[in-house]
């Protein structure tokens, strides 16, 4: 697929946004204004706008507790996400669900999950749906390398190989569950594999490995498999090679990791890298990347005072669409 310069554009625009609006974060939620957990996706950016960039307005995702940037490479509302970290009554679930419970089923987002590895069986539910219902939709499940050692990965794969759902599985492996290395060579680690997509052949499907800090690699990775599964050729396997430059959580002191590793790491960076490929083929210019981040840092900005302006939740809607009330 030959991309125009308006969309290279626009990847480069949405991975700066979640790269900003990450950042922000980290500095509020150090200053005691985040109430919760957050689990940042600093680094982790070519993935989450590479992946949906594949997706079509009928698709679906499922997220994890790192969901920020897979909500807003899917078109998130920047307000309404910022405002639900924030606990405010504007957020997309009035402040309710936080950092990892966001969701906008309008734009096909499933639900960012605080259970690790939870998101698997929801795809193939999602999956099985559009059989159902005959519609062509495709659902990207992102999950991380420690969530693959879990029973519902292997249950949720195994069904969509069996049942040929139209899901693409794309593993964000960031090299660490919480504080386990996926793999290394001096016997440390969570598996005995290097490449998680390794898998996919006990199931049956196809299985990749990509480097997941470069976007068009991720982009045209999932682009084949989504075009696979829409056509009715089952589910993939998708594993994108990152890394994540903060903490499991934040407030993670990070003692498992040497800080060389890190620094190798940010050289990587997906940001960095894309950008040097625009300007080698002349789509962008300095000036022009200036005034592409101060429009991000605008629409950030924007964000917080809509979260300064923005009410609590009311006591009194405390139960409020949490506990089902029945058909009317």
């Amino acid at each position: 697929m030959k991309e125009s310069n308006e969309e290279l554009v626009g990847l480069l625009e949405k991975m700066l946004v979640i790269r900003e609006f990450e950042t922000t974060v980290q500095k509020h939620f150090a200053e005691g204004e985040i109430p919760g957990f957050v689990h940042l996706y600093l680094g982790e950016e070519a993935v989450g706008v590479g992946a949906c960039s594949a997706l079509k307005e009928e698709d679906y995702i499922t997220s994890t507790h790192r969901g920020h940037g897979h909500l807003l490479a899917r078109g998130g509302d920047i307000k309404k996400t910022m405002a639900e970290i924030f606990g405010k009554a504007t957020g997309y679930n009035k402040g309710k669900g936080g950092s990892m419970h966001i969701a906008d089923v309008s734009l096909g987002i499933l639900g960012a999950n605080g259970i690790v590895g939870a998101g698997l069986p929801i795809a193939a539910g999602s999956g099985i749906s559009a059989q159902i219902l005959g519609k062509e939709s495709v659902t990207i499940c992102f999950f991380g390398d420690g969530a693959s050692n879990r029973g519902t990965f292997h249950e949720a794969i195994n069904l969509a190989s069996v049942w040929n759902l139209p899901v693409v599985f794309v593993c964000e492996n960031n090299m660490y569950g919480i504080s386990m290395p996926q793999y290394r060579a001096d016997g440390r680690k969570g598996q005995n594999i290097k490449d998680v997509s390794d898998r996919a052949v006990a199931y049956g499907i196809s299985g990749v490995t990509v480097d997941g800090n470069d976007v068009m690699a991720v982009r045209e990775a999932v682009i084949e498999a989504v075009k696979k599964a829409r056509a009715n050729g089952g589910p993939s396997l998708v594993e994108c090679k990152t890394y994540r430059w903060r903490g499991h959580f934040e407030g993670d002191p990070t003692v498992y990791r040497p800080d060389e590793e890190l620094e190798q790491w940010k050289k990587k960076d997906p940001i960095d890298r894309f950008v040097k490929v625009l300007k080698d083929q002349e789509i962008l210019d300095d000036e022009g990347y200036k005034e592409l981040r101060d429009k991000v840092k605008g629409q950030i900005d924007e964000a917080l005072q809509f979260v300064q302006d923005s009410p609590e939740p009311d006591v009194s809607e405390i139960t409020t669409d949490v506990y089902y009330g029945g058909a009317e």
